[in-house]
């Protein structure tokens, strides 16, 4: 069984020194990334800038991107033969429609940065999934959890969605552990209590590994 896992942030310039980003660590994707592999699966690991080492495991292959057009050319590279997808970066979804080539001196009380659009990597790849492709998105929501998670669901054709909700103390970034509950495309919902990030991803292999045609596990 082959899976791409994306993991982490990206980071989008805004000249030599400066960036975008955000506070993903990376540490669900990595922990997922370990698990498949502990689980016989060939991983390639897709990961934005992270303080975390490349997992030291055989069967995984870490592939180290900055950008959100970087990590979508590396996907869209490993995606076709790929039995299942797990999209667990926190892909930036604007980015500076300049680069400026030298660093932007300080003039003035305010500053105006025009954005972009980023590619949107899940929805974009969701549109060539075939029928025997998994594939599992995340989902970190404020308000309205479920109903978004949803709306995500359909619009990127993900199989299981993985919700977080900010609301839930020690979820979500900068945390080593997580509380998630898992949407699925059957209209099933899963909720489970907070616990490690390492025994979340073992709750979500174990999922998908019972969801898959042919049971890998």
């Amino acid at each position: 069984m082959r899976v791409l896992i994306t993991a982490g942030p990206t980071y989008e310039p805004l000249d030599p020194v400066r960036f975008i980003g955000n506070h993903s660590t990376g540490k669900m994707g990595y922990a997922l990334a370990e698990t498949f592999a502990a689980n016989g699966a060939e991983v390639t690991l897709i990961s934005g800038p992270t303080a975390l080492p490349d997992p030291g495991h055989a069967h995984i292959r870490t592939v180290r991107v900055q950008t959100a057009d970087e990590m979508y050319q590396a996907a869209a590279a490993a995606a076709a033969t790929a039995d299942v997808w797990v999209f667990a970066a926190a892909v930036a979804d604007y980015k500076p429609a300049h680069v400026a080539e030298n660093k932007i001196k300080k003039a003035g009380d305010t500053l105006t940065l025009e954005l972009v659009k980023n590619v949107d990597i899940a929805a974009e790849l969701g549109k060539t999934k075939r029928p025997e492709q998994f594939s599992v998105g995340f989902a970190l929501e404020t308000e309205n959890e479920q109903v978004h998670a949803l709306d995500k669901l359909r619009r990127k054709n993900f199989d299981i969605v993985v919700l977080n909700s900010l609301r839930d103390a020690g979820a979500g970034f900068r945390h080593d552990t997580n509380k998630v509950t898992l949407l699925e495309a059957d209209g099933r919902i899963t909720t489970f209590d907070l616990k490690a990030k390492v025994e979340v991803a073992r709750d979500i292999v174990h999922a998908v590994l019972a969801r898959l045609p042919h049971p890998h596990a």
